[in-house]
């Protein structure tokens, strides 16, 4: 096709193709590019006829794109991302900034990483709004495509090809024991963690993977309780023998303030890895990339003065 011929297509209408694969849906595209919603479903009427290919086929609520729209849509991409950047202001002000950002997030990052964050983020940027979706690490990547969260904080349960991401920092596992536990004057052994019940709280699919791991030459210990916050442990904490499995750092937040013991894990559990991830197509955005430094910044910092008060290296 000649250049000229180009020009007479409506190259608008790949970018309706890029923002109709990410929402997945006719009315949530039509809500981002402020259309009506039978405006955006004519758009992809034209779409159809441009590209001579139904595109989508619906399944459920949702749009499935066929092979053909997904070729397509790989192919613009970094032309796409070009002139996206090529049109932007080149210089960022968070002070002005009013984006939205979602961010996916563990119960971990929620509880004991974020919150210090928050201040640092709101004080150069009042005017954004965050919204924090949990984290669902079997759909990470629809999270972070499809789903419209901006970015994730996790340790990664499976391979995340194709999204990018920085490591955050080290992070393990303690156990924290009421002081009237049997064990609590005591070293756990491996056979008391085994023989004790367990509750395991805000450990991600990803972190109970690797304590299953290391466990696997063993019966695995018998898990009465698994929560997101420390609350139902503390519930049921001096009525039961209970050895409660927590991050490092929720033990290092919390143990004195609830009058509990913390002690090792009683077998080999190397520290993990903890990452910031995000999807390429927010890899040049200025806004993104100025969330995601100050957020390696923070909590990067907090994470590395934990491993060195908890001598976790």
């Amino acid at each position: 096709m000649e250049l000229e011929e180009v020009y007479r297509r409506d190259l608008n209408l790949l970018v309706a193709l890029k923002v109709l694969i990410e929402e997945g849906s006719v009315r949530r595209s039509a809500v981002r590019l402020n259309l009506s919603q039978s405006a955006m479903s004519r758009v992809l009427g034209r779409l159809r006829e441009l590209l001579n290919d139904p595109l989508f086929i619906r399944q459920g609520q949702h749009l499935q794109p066929t092979e053909r729209a997904i070729e397509i849509s790989h192919a613009v991409n970094e032309p796409l991302e070009s002139l996206r950047i090529l049109l932007s202001p080149t210089n960022f002000d968070p002070k002005l900034c009013k984006q939205h950002f979602a961010i996916a997030t563990t119960d971990y990052a929620m509880q004991t990483i974020l919150p210090y964050a928050l201040p640092h983020i709101y004080e150069k940027a009042p005017n954004i709004s965050l919204e924090f979706p949990p984290l669902q690490h079997g759909q990470m990547l629809e999270q972070l495509t499809t789903e419209g969260c901006d970015m994730a904080i996790c340790h990664p349960a499976h391979s995340i090809e194709p999204l990018a991401h920085e490591k955050l920092g080290l992070v393990s596992v303690f156990c924290m024991l009421s002081k009237s536990h049997p064990l609590a004057d005591k070293e756990i052994t491996l056979a008391d963690y085994l023989a004790y019940p367990h509750a395991l709280i805000a450990i991600s699919d990803g972190v109970k993977a690797l304590i299953d791991g290391a466990l696997s030459d063993h019966q695995q210990p018998k898990t009465v309780l698994r929560a997101y916050h420390l609350e139902a442990a503390l519930a049921i904490v001096d009525k039961m023998p209970l050895i409660i499995t927590v991050p490092a750092d929720l033990a290092y937040l919390v143990a004195e303030k609830h009058n509990l013991i913390v002690k090792p894990l009683p077998f080999e559990f190397k520290p993990f890895e903890y990452s910031l991830i995000w999807h390429p197509r927010c890899e040049h955005s200025a806004a993104q990339i100025w969330l995601r430094n100050l957020l390696k910044e923070q909590c990067g910092k907090l994470i590395n003065k934990r491993v060195h008060d908890m001598r976790l290296l």
